[in-house]
């Protein structure tokens, strides 16, 4: 159970939680650097869950998506619920390594990157989510230091999440939190195809 200290800002003792001082005192308000990586599913889907709540705020969120290409996943059906609020942009042309046209997938990849920036560097939002740019940094399409130098000059309080796998050890040091998706099962080894709404 959380301890409970006395209310000395309204005068009175009170029920206030060291949860609730922190979170009036601003040490709750640090920009934190998020990375979900791994080989297993769930990366983009949590990365989007962090949005929804984010959005669920009022609270404005950028979201690049770096790989995705042109399925039609249910989350692009999803952003224009959020009018006002998200800005939604898809870059890539599917899966780079599948790709004939490696010269085409770098300059869209350059040209997301260019967009990522800007969003970085803007005062609009509370939340930038650059989903599969690990993709892009390990293909060498973007530099890793060039990402590097950009996130640490963001303003402290913007929260950024990064997705995909093998995340380079530089993002993962730098990082507050870092998630990594384990496959333990996957219903695409029993045969069982995607599935609308689980994921795409």
């Amino acid at each position: 159970m959380e301890e409970q200290v006395t209310n000395s800002k309204s005068g009175f003792e009170g029920a206030v939680t060291k949860h609730q001082i922190r979170e009036e005192s601003g040490i709750m308000k640090k920009g934190l650097l998020i990375i979900n990586t791994g080989n297993g599913k769930g990366k983009t889907t949590a990365a989007l869950g962090q949005a929804f709540r984010a959005l669920g705020h009022q609270l404005n969120v950028c979201i690049i998506q770096f790989i995705k290409g042109s399925w039609k996943y249910g989350e692009l059906f999803s952003k224009d619920r959020f009018q006002g609020l998200l800005d939604f942009h898809v870059m890539g042309r599917g899966f780079t390594f599948l790709s004939e046209n490696l010269e085409e997938d770098k300059k869209i990849a350059r040209q997301g990157w260019e967009l990522a920036r800007e969003a970085l560097a803007s005062d609009k939002y509370f939340m930038v989510i650059l989903d599969e740019i690990t993709y892009i940094m390990n293909f060498g399409f973007i530099d890793v230091n060039e990402v590097m130098e950009c996130i640490q000059k963001r303003r402290e309080n913007l929260h950024l999440v990064i997705t995909g796998r093998d995340a380079p050890q530089a993002l993962m040091d730098a990082a507050d939190m870092v998630t990594l998706m384990q496959e333990i099962k996957h219903p695409f080894s029993s045969g069982v195809k995607a599935q609308k709404g689980i994921e795409f």
